[in-house]
This record gives C-alpha cells, structure tokens and sequence, in this order.
C-alpha cells in the first residue's frame, strides 16, 4: 500500500481542487490519501463525491498552533467535524486569516513591494487565506523566484519583516480538542528549521505525554540525519512515525506520495481513531 498522509486542495492553500486532488492521487498511484487542509473541512464533500474506486479518503486538517511563541502545525486525522469545541477553535482561527493576510500586505507596502489584497484575493480564490498565497503574489511580482523564497526572515517567515500574527491554538489544547471529536493528532514536520523557529524536543516530550500521537518524520523539509534523529525520539517517547507529501499542487515542488506511511501505521490511525471513518472510494465522476 501507498499511503499519503498530508496533502493540501484549493479550500486551503493548494492548487488543485478536492476533486482533482484525489484524481491525482489515484493516477499517482496512492492507495490512500489524506486532505489535511489548513484550519478547514470545506474539501471534504468535493473529495468523497470524486473519490475514485481503489483510492481511500482520510478525512483530517492541518492545525495552526503555536507555543513559547513557535509556531507549529498539527495533523489531526479521522475527527468528527462536526464537534462543537474543535469546529468553534477551527472557526476562529480561520476568520482570524483575512486580517492576518492583510496585515502583511501593509507590511509588504511599508517595504515598497506593491502587492494588493485584491491580487492576494483572487490567487486564494475559496480557499482559506494564508501565507502561500500572500508569497504567489511575491512570485507573480517577481520580488521571489518561488513560493518557498518568501518564507524567510526576509519576507513572510516568523519573525520575517512582513510576518504578522494570526490566533493560532495553544497544541496542547489543540490535543485535547482533537481527542475529544475522536480524532488523531500527529506533529506536522516539526523539525523544518528552514520555516523558522522549531519546538525542541523537550516540548515534543511533554507533547506524547499529553496524547500526542505521532510524527511527521519522512518530509522533503527533513534531511536524512533529521530524519534519522526524529525517528529514534518517535521510538523513545512512543510515537507513531509518519511520512507524507505535503502536497500543494503546483504551488509546491513536492509529488504526490514523495513520501509515504508505513500501513501498520496508518493501520494503528484508523485503530485509534473514533470520530470518523476512512472513506473507500466508489468510483466518483
């Protein structure tokens, strides 16, 4: 089995739409593939009405979190979505986006880019608004060659001139929240230095203690000795150990399936997990 955990649609911040995404996913030759789009389900319906026969939906989000001022990302798989605690925390991050966005538009015209919120806009489109977007418009201004030039100190980083802040949800409670919709939760790439500041490991402990299920650990952002290094701290603190895309579309170098996940853990996710079932595709159009 092929089996990619991590991939992103056009209700967040990718380039292909649900329906394309698991499309390509079949055609990639993925035997299961998660839409984990940021802070939003809205992909869902699209993505079951087109899932393809052969092909496996798991239906999760990416979490925007931050701790000790880091901000960090939180995979949660298989959760109801329709739990009142977690859909009103997703909710207020998300409407907290369009001022964060616009923040770093003025930031970036303090700057003397002549970037505008309609050009950022409509390169969103439906999705929900984020930094990927805010940096297309820096590629389609030609201030960077690529979506992942914008992310440093010099542009949209954390702690970049023209980073702004957005509600993000405290992990731990983001634990609590997603265990009690009956999902599963994994740390999303947490040793990608190259986006900023990153949670030491002494957090992570406190993190698999708190329920923490698992992490990210085969992701083009790691290198073979991170990899190696993420993968003895998964089996000291118990964790499960993932690999995924992190699929954007076009938007982002990574291929679907890049990397994959072990399916005795993806096996063990589904075990654990109690608010949602994964979705066997049945031919969609």
């Amino acid at each position: 089995m092929r089996i990619d955990l991590h991939c992103h649609s056009t209700a967040s911040d990718g380039t292909d739409t649900p329906a394309e995404l698991v499309r390509n996913a079949a055609a990639a030759g993925l035997d299961v593939v998660a839409l984990t789009d940021h802070d939003t389900t809205r992909g869902y319906a699209e993505a079951i009405a087109a899932l393809p026969s052969g092909l496996t939906l798991v239906t999760g989000a990416e979490l925007s979190c931050r701790t000790d001022g880091v901000g960090m990302h939180m995979l949660a798989y298989l959760f109801d979505p329709e739990e009142p605690a977690l859909l009103a925390e997703r909710e207020l991050v998300r409407d907290d986006r369009v001022p964060r966005a616009r923040a770093m538009v003025a930031k970036l015209n303090e700057l003397g880019v002549p970037v505008t919120w309609e050009q950022v806009a409509r390169i969103a489109g439906e999705g929900s608004v984020g930094r990927p977007h805010v940096a297309a418009a820096l590629v389609e201004l030609g201030v960077v060659p690529t979506v992942s030039d914008a992310f440093t100190r010099d542009w949209l980083a954390d702690g970049g001139r023209a980073h702004a802040e957005k509600h993000e949800t405290d992990p731990f409670e983001a634990i609590r929240l997603v265990k009690g919709a009956g999902g599963v939760t994994v740390f999303a790439h947490p040793a990608a230095g190259k986006r900023g500041r990153t949670v030491p490991e002494s957090v992570i402990a406190e993190l698999a203690a708190a329920g923490l299920d698992g992490i990210e650990v085969d992701h083009m952002d790691h290198d073979a000795d991170t990899r190696e290094r993420l993968r003895a701290l998964a089996k000291d603190l118990g964790l499960l150990v993932t690999g995924s895309s992190d699929y954007h579309g076009s938007r982002k170098t990574c291929e679907l399936g890049e990397y994959t996940t072990d399916p005795e853990v993806y096996g063990e996710i589904t075990r654990r997990a109690t608010g949602a079932f994964p979705v066997p595709g049945a031919g969609g159009a």
